[in-house]
């Protein structure tokens, strides 16, 4: 996996290159700034104008560098200042001296010359954001913010410096306002910030720029947060040998639907099945298990005895190796004794996803009492009924609430979005970078419950959370490329790119002839 700094993180970083490995926190910033240049002039070759707006910290003094860089390149910059020149300071002002002693100049923005930064940035070719990057705690006031509204309304190409600013480098939210970047150029490593769905919007592309900080530094660093990898979703993938049948393939119960919500049960067999279990058995009380019948070809079906739930569903669980329990199974008394037996009363691995979820809202502790490991699967929404908050809330702070979940249940917990967010007891919370706007239809979170009770068959829970999402992304990026669509792909098709998707991580682990 790749680290994922927060702020205290990355600062940290810094500190250990410059008193661990000598490395002086101005060449660091010289790294930083000539790397940015290098990648702004190869991702906008026929750039003439650049306007770089620099702050008086840090991020400034990487814009200085990269202002001093780019004439080289056959850039013209022009270079303004949100502060008086005299109140930079450290390396920023090492950095202003050098470019101001090459023949660079300043404009320093006031309110009484805003107008004129509007005329230079209109007749720009692109603008570099170098005013806060990770640095900012506060919420933008006064000049600050008019100049970051300023950026944005000039409708020019933006690179965003580390982290655009306004953005909060932890919670990925807007200080009050904040740039809205083309392309983000993140020292070192990737920033939590940029990890969210707002702040990826506000980041755009992201590429992260190489600052000379050795690779060993991160590994004894050690980061909150990581990046899902290909290899790390190959890890859960059991490999196939002549030997394999559909009782050594995984064995999925899932129990789902009730009246009308019939859909979300078929889609989480669906996946299961395209995932590469072996066997999967759709559970549901006997109204909803003829409905099963008529539908299903590949699963199975069993009945759930309404006049002794809990009985006939621990039979069930009994002869399984996973259960999915919770998509559209509804909330009437007999549903939430099915939910209790099945999520609480088993000491199997249980995908808890939907309406098993809005069963314990505000009662998130009681997960802790699970005989077995969960994979909680919540959207936005069901994670604020589990913790009792508001969905803004969750949304303010993702990282915040998986982690505030993860202690409260003692569970692993997949929060969806864009990134889907893992958690789990003693490990890094794993950002997910696959994924595609096709995934926004009714049913997708059924098809990856079903991927993920799969690969719970000899993966824990956490691992299997990883890689389920990771495939569940690739899938939907898949179909979305094949057909060059942002939308309409229905979530059985993305159920069927899986497969595909399990060939290309898998084929680091060949087929076992014997």
């Amino acid at each position: 996996m790749l680290p994922v700094l927060s702020r205290a993180e990355a600062r940290a970083l810094d500190r250990r290159a410059t008193d661990e490995h000598g490395i002086p926190s101005i060449v660091l910033m010289e790294n930083a700034g000539r790397g940015a240049a290098q990648a702004l002039s190869a991702e906008f070759p026929r750039a003439r104008s650049v306007v770089v707006v620099c702050g008086r910290g840090n991020n400034g003094g990487d814009g200085f560098v990269v202002a001093r860089e780019l004439p080289a390149s056959g850039h013209r910059v022009r270079v303004f200042l949100v502060a008086d020149p005299e109140a930079v300071g450290g390396d920023a002002a090492v950095q202003l001296a050098a470019w101001k002693a090459q023949g660079g100049g300043v404009e320093r923005i006031r309110d009484d010359n805003v107008k004129l930064f509007d005329r230079v940035l209109a007749d720009s070719d692109v603008v570099v954001d170098a005013l806060f990057g990770t640095g900012l705690t506060r919420e933008l006031s006064g000049l600050d913010r008019v100049v970051v509204e300023r950026i944005n309304a000039a409708a020019r190409p933006i690179v965003s410096l580390d982290l655009p600013s306004g953005l909060d480098a932890d919670r990925g939210v807007p200080l009050g306002a904040a740039v809205r970047a083309t392309m983000t150029l993140t020292f070192a490593q990737r920033k939590r910030g940029l990890l969210t769905p707002l702040g990826a919007e506000h980041a755009g592309r992201v590429s992260v720029i190489d600052i000379g900080i050795p690779a060993s530094l991160f590994e004894g660093s050690g980061s909150s947060a990581a990046e899902i990898e290909e290899a790390d979703a190959a890890c859960a993938i059991t490999p196939r040998t002549r030997l394999s049948h559909k009782g050594t393939s995984g064995r999925v119960l899932v129990i789902a639907g009730s009246p009308g919500k019939v859909g979300a049960a078929l889609l989480v067999a669906h996946g299961a099945l395209r995932a590469g279990a072996g066997l999967v058995t759709l559970a549901g009380l006997p109204s909803v298990a003829e409905v099963f019948e008529n539908r299903v070809l590949e699963a199975m079906t069993a009945r759930i005895d309404p006049n002794a739930p809990e009985a006939s569903v621990l039979a069930l669980l009994e002869r399984t190796d996973v259960a999915v329990v919770g998509p559209g199974v509804g909330f009437d008394e007999t549903a939430r004794r099915v939910v209790t037996q099945a999520v609480l009363g088993w000491q199997g691995p249980v995908v808890v996803d939907a309406d098993a979820i809005a069963h314990f809202h505000g009662r998130a502790t009681e997960l802790a009492r699970s005989q077995g490991a969960l994979l909680i699967t919540p959207h936005p929404g069901e994670l604020a009924g589990l913790l009792g908050v508001s969905t803004a809330a969750i949304e303010a702070d993702r990282f915040g609430a998986v982690a505030r979940a993860v202690e409260l249940t003692r569970a692993t917990v997949l929060l969806k979005g864009a990134p889907t967010l893992i958690g789990a007891p003693g490990q890094r919370i794993a950002a997910c970078p696959a994924g595609h706007p096709v995934l926004a239809t009714g049913g997708s979170g059924d098809v990856l419950s079903g991927c993920l009770g799969t690969l719970l068959v000899g993966s824990d829970p956490y691992l299997a959370a990883c890689s389920g999402a990771f495939m569940h992304g690739r899938a939907a990026e898949r179909v979305a490329a094949q057909r060059g669509v942002d939308r309409g792909v229905l979530a059985h098709e993305v159920a069927d790119e899986l497969p595909a998707v399990i060939a290309g991580l898998s084929r680091q682990r060949p087929f076992v002839s014997r």
